[in-house]
């Protein structure tokens, strides 16, 4: 994590995070780790959660990496099942796994595209909360933290199926926050701005997104980093959140407070 960070204490508790194969997902896994917890890492990129499990684990860190696609339920429910089967317990997840799409118009979107974007942005999200939530409704306890988006506080052309998505995260997570806050379990979301990870990279390579205008439209000048959304994320999963329960956190260098 960044220097200046806090430092937490998770020593005895277990994290699982989707999508930890690099970028927003592997910085909170290495922070998770780092901070003492045991962690579950979950990803459909095989070559890229072998690396980062094999990374932390040669680093001391007691991990274990398990291929998941958000987008199948009874693959989420393994994913969690292999969390309580090897460590006994689930006390934080981040739920993080997401695609983008190129820009497209609305009217010439295909069918196709929406409901690839929904089945891994939102039902993905939907299926990881559900499963963690049967875990730690009869535990009594835990925090689960949703990736949405400044997509999911705001509209950009080009991007409704993606917006869409990201906006329904924010709904589900306020819903279920509500629902599960009286049994012991927090749930919120981040909600990040342009974070340089490899799927910005690639946007940025393949001409869809320009860094210039990036930079123009954060207000604090420039893009953000994985690591600073990790540490929103394990904020949220602290003791130091212990009273925040349903909100929608912009990570986003002051976007959409414009």
């Amino acid at each position: 994590m960044n220097a200046g960070n806090p430092a937490y204490d998770f020593g005895g508790q277990v994290a699982l995070v989707t999508g930890a194969g690099m970028g927003m997902g592997l910085a909170a896994a290495t922070a998770f780790a780092e901070s003492g917890a045991k962690v579950v890492l979950g990803d459909l990129d095989e070559q890229a959660l072998d690396e980062a499990t094999t990374t932390l684990g040669d680093r001391g860190f007691d991990v274990v990496g398990v291929r998941c696609d958000v987008s199948d339920e009874h693959q989420v429910a393994g994913l969690v099942d292999t969390a309580v089967q090897r460590y006994g317990r689930l006390d934080m997840a981040f739920n993080n796994a997401g695609i983008m799409a190129p820009a497209t118009d609305a009217a010439e979107e295909s069918l196709e595209q929406f409901e690839r974007i929904n089945a891994v942005n939102l039902r993905g999200v939907w299926a990881s909360v559900k499963h963690e939530l049967r875990v730690m409704g009869p535990q009594g306890s835990g925090a689960i933290v949703n990736n949405s988006s400044l997509g999911g506080l705001v509209g950009n052309p080009g991007r409704a199926a993606y917006h869409a998505s990201k906006h329904g995260v924010i709904g589900l997570t306020g819903s279920v926050a509500l629902e599960y806050a009286p049994r012991g379990v927090r749930v919120n979301a981040v909600c990040p701005g342009t974070i340089v990870t490899p799927m910005v990279q690639s946007m940025l390579d393949g001409g869809d997104l320009a860094e210039a205008d990036a930079v123009a439209a954060t207000p604090i000048g420039r893009m953000g980093g994985a690591s600073e959304v990790a540490a929103a994320v394990l904020w949220l999963c602290s003791p130091g959140a212990s009273f925040v329960v349903g909100v929608a956190l912009p990570v986003d260098g002051g976007y959409v407070a414009r």
